[in-house]
C-alpha cells in the first residue's frame, strides 16, 4: 500500500458508504482522510477505519496526505469543493453532478485546466456490462445505422425513501439533474455527443412529504422542475427523446432503447451496472439477450475512481470531467429551452469514452477482498 493512490473523502452521506465499501482494501488506493459538515459523523466513521484521519473539510482540503478528492457533497457544493481541491493541487472526482450550474462546471474545468490536475466525474455505472455491452452491439452494427433513440425515468420522488431529500427539489436538483447525468452519458457511449435540444417541463406541484426517517411528515417546498421532457439532436444525426420526471408512479418503458435500420437494442437501468441486453433484429419474432462481452462485471460506485486513477495519464479517464461538462450542458439547456420556448445549440462536445473491455470483479478490485464498512 505504500505506492497506492491517497484519497480524502469530503461529504459522508448515504452515497460515501457505497464508496468506501469498493475503495477499502483495494491495492491502488489508501483512504487517508474524511471530512463532513458534521464533524461527529466524520469522526465516528473514522473511528470505525484503521488509518483513516477526521478532518475538518478545509484541513483535508489542504493536507498533503491526499491526491485526489473525492467529493460526495450535495450538488451545491460541487464546485466549491472542487475548486478547494484544485486550488492546493489536488486532482478531484466527484458524484454527479458536475455542479449545480454550467457556469460553475466550466469554472472547475478552467481552473483544472490551470492547474494541470484532472477532474473526474460519475456516473460510473455507464462503465458496467449493461451500457458497454449494449455499445459494444451498436458499434458492431447489430442495428444498423442508429436512427432514433428513448429514454425514460419515471419514478414518484425520492422523498418517499431519502430521509433528507430537500437537495432534490432545491437548485442543482430535479429529476433531470438527478437522474439524467446517468440517462445521458449512456446516452453519449451509445449514440455520441449531443449537438442541440429541444425541452419542455413542468412543476404541478409546491411541496413534497417526507416519508420515512426522523422528519417524516415533514414538508418542503418544490423550487425546480419535477417533470422535464425533451428531444435531443446527436451530431451523428440521430434524435433521443427523453423523459425524466418526480410525477409518475411507474412505467413499463424501458428505461432505454436505440432504433437503427436493421434492428432495436433494450438497454437497461442506466442507474445499474449490470442488467440484460436485447436485441430485435428486422425480420425476427422474438427478442434475443445478449451475453455480457464488455464492461466492468459486477461493477460497484466507486469503480469510476479506480478507471480515473488507473488512467494515470496515459489515456482519458472514462468517467471524465469533460463528459461531465457535456452532459450538464445537455441537460442545463433542455431546460433553458423549455423556458426560452426554442431550439438551443450546444456549446461543448465530447469525445466518448474508450470502450472497457470485458473486465472480471477480481480483475478490476486488484485482487483485493473487499473491507465491510458499518457506517
Amino acid at each position: 500500500m505504500g505506492n497506492a493512490h491517497r484519497i480524502g473523502v469530503v461529504g459522508l452521506g448515504v452515497i460515501s458508504r457505497a464508496y468506501l465499501d469498493t475503495l477499502l482494501g483495494h491495492p491502488a488506493v489508501r483512504v487517508t482522510a474524511v471530512a463532513d459538515l458534521d464533524a461527529s459523523r466524520s469522526a465516528a466513521v473514522a473511528a470505525e477505519l484503521p488509518g483513516v484521519e477526521a478532518l475538518t473539510v478545509e484541513e483535508l482540503l489542504g493536507t498533503p496526505d491526499v491526491d485526489t478528492v473525492l467529493n460526495l457533497t450535495v450538488p451545491a457544493a460541487h464546485a466549491e469543493i472542487a475548486l478547494g481541491a484544485i486550488g492546493r493541487g489536488k486532482n478531484v472526482y466527484g458524484e454527479k453532478p458536475l455542479a449545480a450550474t454550467l457556469v460553475d462546471a466550466l469554472a472547475v474545468m478552467e481552473a483544472a485546466a490551470k492547474a494541470g490536475v484532472d477532474v473526474g466525474c460519475a456516473p460510473d455505472t455507464v462503465l458496467g456490462t449493461g451500457i458497454q455491452t449494449a455499445r459494444g452491439a451498436v458499434e458492431a452494427g447489430s442495428i444498423g445505422r442508429p436512427l432514433f433513440a428513448s429514454a425514460v425515468m419515471v419514478t414518484p420522488g425520492h422523498e418517499r425513501w431519502h430521509p433528507h431529500p430537500d437537495f432534490y427539489y432545491t437548485a442543482g436538483g430535479g429529476p433531470l439533474l438527478d437522474m439524467g447525468p446517468y440517462y445521458l452519458a449512456s446516452l453519449v457511449h451509445l449514440l455520441g455527443p449531443v449537438r442541440a435540444v429541444i425541452g419542455a417541463s413542468s412543476r404541478l406541484r409546491a411541496e413534497r412529504v417526507i416519508g420515512s426517517g426522523p422528519r417524516a411528515g415533514e414538508r418542503i417546498p418544490v423550487e425546480v422542475d419535477s417533470h422535464v421532457s425533451g428531444v435531443l439532436e446527436h451530431a451523428c444525426g440521430a434524435l433521443t427523446t427523453i423523459t425524466t420526471s418526480f410525477d409518475g408512479v411507474a412505467t413499463t418503458a424501458a428505461p432505454i432503447e436505440v432504433h437503427g435500420e436493421t434492428g432495436t437494442l433494450t438497454v437497461p437501468d442506466p442507474n445499474g451496472f449490470d442488467g440484460e441486453v436485447r436485441l430485435l433484429e428486422l425480420g425476427d419474432t422474438h427478442w434475443r439477450p445478449l451475453p455480457p462481452s464488455a464492461g466492468y462485471v459486477g461493477g460497484a460506485r466507486g469503480v469510476g475512481l479506480l478507471d480515473f486513477i488507473a488512467a494515470d495519464g496515459q489515456r482519458a479517464p472514462r468517467a471524465s470531467g469533460d463528459l461531465a461538462l457535456h452532459v450538464l450542458e445537455t441537460m442545463s439547456a433542455l431546460l433553458r429551452s423549455s423556458a426560452e420556448g426554442r431550439r438551443i445549440e450546444l456549446t461543448t462536445s465530447t469525445v466518448p469514452p474508450v470502450p472497457v473491455p470485458l473486465t472480471t470483479a477480481q480483475e478490476w478490485r486488484g485482487h483485493a477482498a473487499r473491507r465491510p464498512t458499518s457506517q
